[in-house]
């Protein structure tokens, strides 16, 4: 199989608190989780969480290990955006901010124009833009 546009995508990162990270992107934005495993299988295994959605040629993981952590170190132009093709609800910000999100200004104009910059627990930034895109 070749590489294409229907190639799945798996976008990681460290976490501080899986559990923290899964409050905010499974309740606060609706990811489902995709797979989850302890890591105390054998030595040096770490926890991962995956979320995504059902039908998305993507997913998020989140990896912790607590015996060898890894800081998470993101900038705040390390960003997730989701193109919304319309208004932001409030609703949706209010339930980030619930389960852990942070509202927060970006240094790029363009996302406070046309999206809501929120922080996740690990001070990721996930940014819900009105505007539509396509790579077409």
């Amino acid at each position: 199989m070749s590489i294409n546009a229907r190639s799945h995508i798996r976008i990681a990162r460290p976490s501080r608190d899986l559990a923290a990270a899964e409050r905010f992107w499974r309740e606060g934005l609706g990811l489902s989780v995709v797979w989850r495993t302890q890591g105390d299988h054998a030595p040096g295994e770490h926890d991962l969480l995956m979320l995504g959605w059902p039908e998305a040629d993507w997913h998020l993981e989140l990896v912790h290990e607590a015996a060898r952590p890894v800081e998470p170190r993101p900038t705040e132009e390390d960003l997730l955006v989701v193109y919304l093709d319309g208004p932001v609800p409030e609703d949706l910000v209010a339930a980030l901010e619930r389960h852990g999100g942070k509202r927060v200004l970006s240094p790029n104009p363009y996302w406070n124009e046309w999206g809501v910059t929120i922080e996740d627990p690990d001070g990721y930034r996930l940014v819900l833009c009105t505007r539509a895109w396509s790579n077409s």
